[in-house]
């Protein structure tokens, strides 16, 4: 094909053609893991995609959407990043064992393995601890993998076996093995001492005068750690530092880590699992740094969920985790581009 000349699009039949035992794949794989949840006791649900808030995280954008009501007042509501906000009040309302497809919706994201639109699988567990759901997330992964019957997952020639036992690595034990970084010593009582972490990768990555401590730890993450997780087979990455943990709670043992993991294959990210944080002020605190960070970076920040904040204080003790599905299938089918697995592309990326 000349480079100038666009592709065809995915309509296409010849397209749709070299597509179809992806697509296949996907459908095999949907219902396996439906009916592996429906085995385990656990109720499907669908939570709405607009929301006053989509998500609290710095770096996360959402699309926006205006709605006028009947008597002509508009109101700013989001397309979700994630229907975890949902899922937790369902929680609070008294469901023990959750799990939805759910379409989600991040700007400023394209390439490989991230689409703007796409489907996580996301389930919680009621009055379990987080050990219990990274060991979901194996099976799930594997379930996947036997469904289309592929031995090996394979992706930009890295390779790993989805049915052996995972390399279970904290990320201070990851830093130290791969970047040669003391983690835990930049985080005394679990406080970001930037300086410390500056000082700790100094010439291993670029940190400019701007960058805080967890941009600091980003960079070694994506630089120095992710390239060398699930190789040969998956890893679950765990006990993230405290000032990382997102909705995650800190572990009660040690204070400079959180109970938060993540699941890699082929250096992809696949899963990232919490055990839940259920204190509203520590999470309202952490909400607000979260989106004056964002205010500083991007001039934007969304609105706290009351509603869910509300909702924390009914909220019992859970696990839960989000995994990309599209880029669970696109492992296990052997796609090569994560647009190949899903059956609408966006046309002007198609």
């Amino acid at each position: 094909m000349n480079p100038e000349q666009k592709p065809s699009p995915w309509w296409s039949p010849d397209r749709h053609l070299d597509r179809k035992p992806f697509l296949q794949a996907r459908s095999a794989i949907l219902r396996s893991l439906r009916d592996w949840f429906e085995d385990e006791g656990f109720a499907e649900v669908e939570t709405g995609i607009l929301q006053i808030s989509p998500g609290n995280e710095t770096h996360l954008h959402a699309p926006a959407a205006d709605l006028t009501s009947a008597s002509g007042i508009r109101s700013r509501y989001y397309l979700r990043t994630s229907p975890e906000f949902a899922c937790k009040k369902l929680l609070a309302a008294g469901e023990a064992k959750i799990v939805e497809f759910a379409r989600v919706f991040r700007d400023r994201e394209r390439g490989p393995v991230h689409l703007p639109e796409f489907t996580m699988l996301e389930w919680y567990r009621a009055n379990e601890d987080y050990e219990t759901i990274m060991a979901d997330t194996v099976v799930v992964i594997a379930q996947a993998a036997q469904t289309t019957g592929i031995g090996m997952f394979s992706f930009r020639g890295k390779t790993a076996n989805p049915f052996a036992e995972p390399d279970l690595l904290t990320v201070a034990d990851a830093f130290t093995r791969f970047a040669g970084i003391d983690l835990l010593a930049t985080i005394p009582g679990g406080r970001a001492d930037r300086d410390a972490l500056a000082s700790a990768v100094a010439g291993r990555v670029r940190v400019t005068d701007d960058d805080t401590w967890s941009d600091i730890f980003s960079k070694v993450l994506v630089e120095h750690i992710e390239p060398n997780l699930g190789q040969g087979r998956l890893t679950i990455l765990y006990e993230y530092p405290a000032p990382e943990s997102a909705l995650a709670r800190v572990k009660a043992s040690d204070p400079r880590v959180a109970e938060r993991f993540e699941v890699y294959a082929c250096g992809v990210e696949l899963a990232n699992g919490f055990g839940e944080l259920i204190d509203p002020v520590e999470q309202r605190l952490r909400f607000t740094q979260a989106m004056d960070e964002k205010e500083r970076r991007y001039g934007e920040r969304y609105p706290l969920d009351e509603d869910f904040l509300s909702a924390m204080t009914q909220m019992p003790e859970a696990c839960g985790v989000a995994l990309g599905f599209d880029r669970l299938v696109m492992l296990a089918s052997g796609a090569s581009r994560i647009d190949q697995v899903v059956w609408t592309p966006q046309e002007r990326d198609a």
